[in-house]
């Protein structure tokens, strides 16, 4: 008995010596620990590198996607649309990688406060280990020896050696949970520096995602203006560009024609309609660099021929917040070729709005809206040679101008 009390108190005065040494070599031990948090932290790393390859594989190509879509560049108006998919494509993409950043930013937050709990632990393992070995190491056996032998009885003599065995397990539970803690430290210390490594490629990502959105906006506006400015194109594209406004002012007199038609049963019912009670509308996005197109009769930039403008152009950055100008329902939140991403919102009365070439929507067909609330995000969709909010107001089935409503 002696003997085997002895060795537990070696091996634990052993494991003191070599903490400070305690290195990655001891790792082929570790396979036998079956510690839900070690194991936790382990399938952690996996997922993180398995997260990294999605990621290399998710990123954009502008290249490959030009190189796709050269073919359309013949029909202008397939062309816009099919770069307008692609374009929403990677906006979809740069709003998950910013999750996964707000996430990932939160994963590193929990495991650093998990990393300094485990620390702490360590320490106060360590301390208790010290004094437990310096203790055993001054008392040496002959404790062990005095203490069997003060038995007055055999039963009392046996009993005396049980606690004894008792505390050399006791010591080697100890050394057992100070090395599973240790180990847990370096597994959470790598998940820590692995997390750390996949947020700084994700924020890269949502850069290279955001320059590849930029080139094939800027490809796009360079096409358009390249077609429109082609002398040989040039009655083609006047002609080209009243059929878009012919489109968009059919899209919206058929959805005035709809919404008259609902509030005609509305009424019949005895229901209440939306009204508009004439208050000042919201300027109806976030910040602009500058009004690009007035309201009203204009020379057009590139087709060289005077055109009515039936809204205001509020040139600014792809993503800067669109508000809904005023109360209401909406009665599109939809996509064409000539509009792109589009809404019109109903106030009542005969007064609507409408909101075109959003690089997002964040309202949908029905949604009730009040003033003031984003509804989607300012881009490049449709027929257009830049980022800008084209807003449109009508009132009884004509446009009228913006600025008798709004408020800067």
């Amino acid at each position: 008995m002696k003997k085997k009390i002895a060795a537990l108190l070696t091996v634990v005065l052993a494991a003191a010596l070599l903490i400070n040494n305690f290195s990655s070599s001891s790792a082929t031990s570790y396979s036998s620990i079956t510690s839900d948090s070690i194991r936790e932290k382990e399938e952690g790393i996996k997922k993180a590198e398995e997260e990294r390859k999605e990621l290399e594989n998710s990123l954009t190509n502008a290249q490959n996607i030009k190189k796709q879509l050269e073919a359309e560049k013949k029909d202008l108006n397939n062309y816009i649309t099919q770069l307008d998919i692609k374009l929403s494509e990677i906006q979809d993409n740069i709003a998950r990688l910013n999750e996964q950043i707000t996430q990932k930013e939160l994963d590193i937050a929990r495991t650093q406060e998990e990393l300094a709990r485990a620390r702490e632990v360590e320490a106060a393992q360590y301390e208790a280990m010290v004094h437990r070995i310096q203790y055993n190491y001054e008392q040496g056996d002959a404790t062990y020896w005095e203490l069997i032998f003060s038995g007055e009885s055999i039963a009392d003599i046996l009993t005396k050696v049980e606690y004894m065995e008792r505390i050399a397990a006791y010591d080697k539970e100890q050394l057992n949970e100070f090395m599973l803690n240790r180990q847990l430290i370096e597994v959470t210390e790598q998940q820590l520096l692995t997390d750390m490594a996949l947020l700084e490629e994700t924020r890269e990502g949502v850069l290279a995602e955001e320059a590849a959105m930029e080139e094939l906006i800027q490809a796009k506006m360079q096409t358009i203006k390249e077609y429109e400015n082609n002398i040989a194109n040039k009655e083609q594209a006047i002609k080209e560009y009243e059929a878009d406004i012919k489109e968009r002012n059919e899209i919206v007199e058929a959805l005035e024609a709809a919404i008259a038609e609902e509030k005609k049963r509305i009424m019949a019912a005895n229901g209440s309609l939306l009204t508009y009670d004439g208050g000042q509308f919201k300027f109806p996005v976030a910040s602009y660099t500058k009004l690009s197109s007035d309201y009203g009769m204009r020379m057009h930039p590139t087709l060289g021929v005077e055109k009515f403008h039936n809204g205001i152009d509020l040139a600014s950055p792809t993503g800067t917040a669109i508000f809904a100008a005023y109360d209401g329902k909406v009665i599109a939140a939809s996509y064409s070729g000539s509009m792109g991403n589009y809404i019109m919102i109903d106030h009542g009365d005969n007064l609507y709005t409408i909101y075109m070439h959003a690089s997002k929507l964040y309202v949908q067909t029905g949604d009730i809206v009040v003033r003031g609330e984003t509804i989607a995000a300012v881009g490049a969709t449709g027929r257009t040679t830049g980022p800008h909010l084209h807003f449109s107001v009508r009132l009884n089935g004509e446009y009228v101008s913006p600025w008798n409503y709004l408020s800067q």
